[in-house]
């Protein structure tokens, strides 16, 4: 199994380390044409707006949403949420669009505002798992097909769309596999 990673920028090198960790090929996905040696793909948090910018300047965003919508895996965490979400809140801009939820940047508040904490997630793990959320988004408005795997207080931080995978924080940042792993389910 080969997963691509998304590498404009951000978690990048950190999520190739969780796959290879857990046995399977990991590859920068930097073109158009390598979306088609692979069996899922890893939007990783980064600035939403950067990353949007080089999918149009580098004319990935029509065929990384062709695939996706024609069933390939795919997760994206924080800013990866951001650019898969349908709307995200107080924009006109959207990227992907291609899960139903609504999406508010920064929710959290800023850098110094960033924090850990822990959840059970019962479709990813048996025990809990650390969440580690940086500048993260949240999940405001929820379409009725999209399943909802975790929230945090009254907050929506991760959920699940048939091929779509979506989490506010950032599992690549922590020692913990069970969210790659889940991942992986999904592609094979």
């Amino acid at each position: 199994m080969k997963i691509g990673v998304l590498s404009f920028q951000g978690g990048v090198a950190e999520h190739i380390h969780h796959v290879k960790m857990l046995k399977s090929a990991a590859v920068e996905i930097k073109n158009s044409y390598q979306l088609d040696d692979i069996d899922g793909i890893i939007l990783p948090g980064g600035e939403s707006t950067t990353i949007g910018k080089l999918l149009i300047d580098t004319n990935m965003m029509e065929p990384l949403r062709e695939k996706i919508l024609n069933g390939l895996p795919t997760w994206g965490t924080c800013a990866g949420m951001i650019l898969l979400a349908n709307s995200i809140e107080n924009s006109n801009e959207g990227y992907l669009k291609v899960m139903d939820i609504k999406v508010k940047r920064n929710a959290y508040g800023s850098q110094i505002n960033s924090f850990s904490t822990e959840a059970l997630i019962p479709q990813v793990s048996s025990s809990k798992i650390p969440l580690v959320f940086i500048r993260a988004p949240f999940i405001t408005a929820i379409g009725s097909t999209v399943k909802n795997l975790c929230s945090i207080g009254k907050h929506v931080v991760a959920a699940k769309y048939k091929n779509i995978l979506v989490t506010s924080f950032h599992p690549e940042l922590t020692e913990d596999l069970n969210f790659h792993k889940y991942f992986l389910s999904m592609c094979r």
